[in-house]
């Protein structure tokens, strides 16, 4: 099995709405097509990637360094004992003069090229993702089912608290029984009003809402939200401080007795590591979500999952952010404890494939090859317009 060729292009994930800390007026995403030598009905077999939404697209460093890389290695140095293609050979191949340190914007571009090599790998062997996961990584088995929260609730102009309303209703509706949505974007008074209107839709239970500050706080606000919020009982408090505060969070988390979420814009097994030593997260409750996409790709998430092991954390509290099929089947391989979803936003990336349903809170797996990119159409057509 060879890669013939690489095709990367930008594609746009923009809209007008906004978090504490940034608008997305201008956000954009990496997708890359890799074709292989291997030719089945009569096409060649080709692996898909792409980046989480939060991260503006890597085109520069896959271009100049990640890619040139992989296309110029030896084709034997990307394959397993078995002749298959090695995700794991193909990232060290990826990383090689690369410094350690400084993870941020190469973390995303390795991460879309592990993505679309572990779809190859899977198409090639004719599996489902995740089937091809616990057969390679794992004990050959996988939940055949994964929770999943809607993730909503942004900041739009003009947008009054009954759209907020409709918004989760509206998830509601499509079989989610979790929710969240961003505060720290308004002051506490008018954030406090936003949460107990959902509340209300979730008829007065607040365990199924989660709220999510997008780093924004410093510790005194972090710590007067978390006593006003402390009443209400959410599933979790998100990412309250710049992610790399690790004493922030520690002292949150000995201030507020509720569950803390973080993790999203770490991109390493190092960065993780330094979160697990010193940010004060409690394994019995809080959740760890490092985003596979954003952080050098399931190598690396692997890496993170075993060092959590060490320290005692379950995988079942990890739920990634990103929303999207590629963390599903991870969630569903390595037994995590769920998974973010986007059902209307970031499209085309957003999302899971078209005649996925969600009930009860959990969405199973199909049996499509690899990731199952196919079963998106819109996105489908702007990936193979890679290649095609």
């Amino acid at each position: 099995m060879r890669i013939v060729s690489a095709h990367e292009g930008t594609i746009p994930i923009s809209s007008s709405m906004s978090n504490a800390f940034i608008d997305f007026s201008t956000m954009d995403c990496s997708v890359l097509a890799l074709v292989s030598d291997v030719v089945v009905d009569g096409e060649p077999v080709v692996g898909y990637g792409f980046n989480s939404n939060g991260r503006y697209s890597a085109g520069e460093i896959l271009r100049r360094r990640i890619l040139p890389r992989l296309l110029e290695a030896d084709p034997d140095s990307l394959l397993d004992e078995r002749g298959g293609l090695s995700p794991t050979a193909a990232w060290d191949v990826m990383m090689r003069n690369e410094k350690p340190g400084g993870h941020g914007e190469r973390s995303v571009a390795v991460g879309v090229v592990d993505m679309a090599l572990h779809d190859l790998a899977a198409k090639v062997a004719g599996v489902p993702l995740h089937r091809w996961i616990a057969d390679h990584y794992g004990d050959g088995g996988s939940d055949e089912s994964v929770f999943v929260y809607a993730a909503g609730g942004y900041y739009a102009p003009g947008k009054t608290l009954g759209d907020l309303q409709d918004e989760m209703r509206g998830f509601l509706d499509a079989g989610y029984e979790v929710v969240k949505m961003k505060i720290g974007g308004a002051d506490l008074a008018e954030d406090l009003r936003r949460i107990e209107a959902v509340i209300d839709v979730l008829g007065g239970d607040g365990s199924r809402l989660a709220v999510d500050v997008n780093g924004r706080f410093d510790l005194d606000t972090a710590l007067a939200y978390g006593r006003a919020i402390d009443p209400y009982g959410l599933f979790w408090y998100e990412e309250v401080g710049d992610p790399l505060d690790y004493g922030l969070n520690a002292t949150l988390a000995e201030h507020y007795r509720g569950p803390i979420a973080t993790g999203e814009n770490l991109f390493s097994l190092q960065d993780a590591r330094n979160l697990v030593r010193y940010g004060g997260l409690r394994p019995d409750r809080d959740w760890i979500q490092v985003d596979p996409a954003l952080s050098y790709g399931l190598v690396e998430y692997r890496r993170i999952q075993d060092m959590l092991a060490q320290h005692g954390w379950s995988s079942r509290r990890c739920i990634p952010h990103g929303g999207h099929q590629f963390s599903l089947h991870i969630a569903a391989a390595l037994r995590l404890g769920g998974n973010e979803s986007y059902p209307g936003e970031f499209q085309p990336t957003g999302g899971f494939a078209d005649d996925a349903v969600v009930a009860g809170g959990r969405v199973r797996l199909d049996d499509r090859p690899g990731i199952g990119l196919e079963g998106k159409a819109a996105f489908h057509r702007v990936l193979r317009g890679l290649h095609a």
